[in-house]
């Protein structure tokens, strides 16, 4: 099973495997577009029948169950965000930044890119990590002054 490490922490990216079925079918119906089962087991397939189309899981930290789910296509220059949900229960935690920084360390040679419906949470956490990195950088040159 491949894992994608936050930092040390318990927090991971885990590749989809058939035996995740079920509850990657669970978290990808509070998609509002996948409330229909049909509709589910074709995104799955849809999923499963190219190799450059990947289903990753998140694994919470305290619970260590899977709380999210992100649906992407990786070319050579580009990752394309196509799905992600987060079990309600979840939400308001930061997990989806979370895992855009697992998935950005994993597919470090390629840009993160969203879908129509994924593009402004992309944006925002874009924003929010370059915030961060002037902030970084602010206190690097603070400390060598």
């Amino acid at each position: 099973m491949n894992k994608i490490f936050m930092g040390g922490k318990q927090n991971m990216l885990l590749d989809y495997k058939n035996n995740y079925e079920k509850i990657t079918m669970g978290l990808l119906s509070f998609i509002p577009d996948f409330k229909d089962v049909d509709r589910l087991k074709f995104e799955l397939d849809w999923y499963q029948q190219e190799e450059n189309r990947k289903i990753f899981l998140w694994r919470g930290e305290e619970t260590q169950d899977m709380i999210a789910v992100i649906g992407v296509e990786v070319d050579d220059e580009f990752v394309l965000l196509r799905h992600i949900s987060i079990n309600p229960s979840f939400r308001n935690e930061g997990i989806s930044y979370k895992i855009l920084e697992a998935l950005d360390s994993h597919f470090s040679n390629q840009k993160i890119i969203g879908t129509i419906e994924t593009a402004q949470l992309i944006i925002k956490w874009e924003q929010e990590k370059n915030k961060r990195s002037h902030l970084l950088a602010a206190d690097t040159n603070q400390e060598e002054e």
